[in-house]
């Protein structure tokens, strides 16, 4: 077993290849970006990917289709920038942090009780394992330091003892199990090798000791993979940007539209591509926090010493920049708390048939009529007097750590008006801006602390509510200058793989710029602001002393 860090490709040989090309597969979608030496994105393309969900809350997917997704969308964005093939320099991946599970041959395996052996990945979001993780925290390993001294049933090693003592026969059967984006570049280079930045990060490898804890896996009772010395779940481990075996397959290439040949880089877990392409605005990633708002949210904080954070996952060495340690908290649900917090409103259908009318997503229109209602973004929290929201429909993954956690709504009357619609969803953005200022203050308490929040993701992508993440956070929130900082992280590990750039750091100067910045909240709304916060974490404490009830 081995970390390392990888040779990338000739440098003049690259520069002449002029563009790189990013891949995301979130949870709902895989898409392709491919981009120039400047950091621009000349084309994209996106396909759904399905989800499926069974009793409680297993969540699956299929590895098979979200290949022939990747595949899809990078061909058709090469297409439509108009590109000669041979002039990528090299494409990177970002996942979920998934788990896919692979018999020999990489035949998929079923992960679930519904035996289709097509469902073979469990999402990140599954929670089928809350009980294997509950195990493991009672057991007090001193790996659990390295994850805010609690492990999230979103990671893996309990996905693994979820399979052992429940699917046996699949545990045993499978040949690899893969954080989804390795289980990517695989595809693409045929190269097992993992990503330190998903197997510190959900796995408990120790990259700053380069090494597994053998006496983790023994005491946690998956003993049979420390036996097999780690073999099923990667024996060799380097940074993301590596470039990987001899680049794309003949088959790879064919069904992206690519060179055989061309480079593929290790790649990362989607949130920290969306680090990778937003923290290096400035020059000084420690200043940084990037924030990763979509389906869940995601905090990302680089220290140059390792602090350890209770209830926050980390420190982790070189997860995401490397020879940094990192600190990840977040929201197991954000954009999708919204989403559900204003579908349960009786006015949901008709602003959504109005939406759809207009051709735009329903919160787009939300906040464009709290703006009318309002004159202003910062003047929309006045509308929301006496109704408060902790959006924890899905646990509190910081600073808690809790997954038992769950949503709460104060303050709701008998309206089934427009206007009570918006006021809601206003005041659900406010609760994911408490919930980040949350996970701010306590890492600040730790000693890493951060001047300024770089966001990303889609669900973060109108200046409306930038502007309340900033009021409600208390931090400044940047922009990106690009609209697919995700994209253009995994870009950059292309990048870096290609040999268009020495390392990251230079890759990640010379891509990443800021675009606008909101600013915190000012006097009577800040005031206003601040109350708001003490009732968020008032709500949250009262609901914990209550819900054994």
């Amino acid at each position: 077993m081995s970390t390392t860090t990888g040779a990338s490709a000739p440098r003049d040989t690259a520069r002449a290849n002029r563009y790189v090309i990013g891949i995301d597969v979130g949870t709902g979608s895989a898409r392709a970006g491919l981009f120039d030496l400047e950091g621009r994105m000349l084309a994209t393309a996106k396909r759904d990917i399905a989800l499926f969900r069974e009793a409680g809350s297993m969540v699956e997917q299929s590895s098979a289709e979200i290949w022939d997704a990747v595949c899809a969308s990078v061909k058709e964005a090469v297409a439509a920038a108009r590109i000669d093939p041979a002039s990528v320099a090299g494409i990177g991946f970002d996942a979920t942090c998934s788990l896919v599970v692979l018999g020999e041959g990489g035949t998929p395996l079923a992960v679930g009780p519904c035996e289709d052996a097509g469902r073979d990945i469990i999402v990140w979001m599954d929670h089928r394992a809350t009980e294997q993780a509950e195990r493991i925290n009672k057991l007090g390993h001193p790996v659990l330091r390295y994850v805010g001294e609690r492990i999230s049933p979103e990671m893996e090693t309990p996905k693994l003892l979820w399979l052992k003592e429940n699917r046996p026969q699949i545990f045993d059967a499978a040949w690899q199990f893969f954080d989804l984006a390795d289980y990517l570049t695989w595809r693409a280079s045929d190269d097992l090798a993992r990503s330190i930045c998903t197997v510190t990060c959900k796995w408990t490898y120790l990259a700053h000791e380069q090494r597994w804890d053998e006496s983790y896996f023994r005491k946690i009772g998956l003993d049979v993979l420390a036996d097999e010395g780690f073999s099923r779940i990667g024996t060799r481990i380097v940074e993301p940007g590596t470039a990987l075996g001899s680049g794309l397959t003949e088959e790879a290439a064919a069904a992206m539209g690519l060179v055989a040949g061309t480079a593929v880089a290790a790649g990362m877990i989607d949130a920290h591509a969306g680090g990778i392409g937003t923290v290096g605005i400035g020059g000084e990633p420690q200043r940084n926090l990037a924030y990763v708002f979509g389906t869940s949210s995601c905090t990302m904080t680089s220290t140059s010493e390792p602090v350890f954070v209770p209830g926050v996952w980390g420190p982790y060495y070189s997860a995401m920049v490397p020879g940094m340690w990192l600190n990840e908290g977040g929201q197991s649900a954000a954009g999708a708390a919204i989403e559900r917090l204003i579908a349960m409103h009786p006015a949901h259908g008709a602003a959504k048939a109005r939406a759809d009318a207009k051709g735009v997503a329903l919160p787009v229109l939300l906040a464009d009529l709290a703006l009318e209602r309002a004159g202003t973004a910062t003047e929309a929290v006045r509308l929301v007097k006496g109704l408060h929201v902790v959006p924890e429909f899905l646990g509190n993954r910081a600073p808690f750590a809790d997954p038992e956690a769950r949503a709460v709504i104060a303050g709701l009357g008998m309206e089934d008006d427009l206007d009570s619609l918006v006021a809601l969803y206003v005041a659900g953005i406010c609760s994911i801006g408490y919930g980040l200022r949350q996970i701010i203050e306590v890492q600040a308490e730790a000693g890493a602390h951060v001047e300024q929040v770089v966001i990303s993701g889609g669900a973060g992508q109108s200046d409306f509510v930038r502007t309340l993440l900033a009021e409600a956070g208390g931090k400044p929130v940047v922009a990106p200058r690009t609209e697919e900082p995700v994209l253009l992280g995994s870009a950059i590990l292309g990048a870096v793989a290609g040999g268009a750039f020495a390392t990251m750091g230079e890759a990640m100067a010379q891509l990443s710029a800021s675009g606008s910045v909101h600013q915190p909240a000012t006097g009577a709304i800040a005031d206003l602001h601040a109350e708001r916060y003490a009732a968020f974490k008032a709500l949250q404490l009262v609901y914990r002393d209550m819900r054994a009830c």
